[in-house]
């Protein structure tokens, strides 16, 4: 009796074009998390493992919590770090932040 005020609802077809056009998108979201995420991650770490290889004895160098100071020995794993005369420290070669310039710890 009420079907004659109240029209029933009809569900409208989905928008899009089916499944080719979600494949696309997928596609789509693949690429852009490749190409801002995945591939500038991998370059920083490649750059990352390339500086530590490359440390040597009298290097100067500055690791993550900004403590600053002269490689005295380099070991696999570990590196001792001179940040006083007499004073020295044993280090992770993965806490390098950076080399310094020869030279940077007498203009600090």
């Amino acid at each position: 009796m009420l079907d004659f005020f109240i029209s029933p609802a009809l569900a409208q077809d989905a928008p899009g074009g089916g499944g080719i056009a979600q494949i696309v998108m997928l596609v789509g979201f693949v690429a852009i998390f490749y190409f801002l995420l995945w591939r500038p991650q991998a370059k920083r770490a490649k750059q990352h493992k390339q500086l530590i290889s490359g440390l040597a004895k009298g290097d100067e160098i500055v690791i993550g919590g900004g403590l600053v100071g002269r490689v005295t020995k380099v070991g696999d794993e570990f590196i001792t770090l001179e940040i006083a005369e007499g004073t020295e420290v044993n280090v992770q070669k993965n806490a390098v932040a950076a080399v310094l310039p020869k030279g940077t710890i007498k203009s600090i």
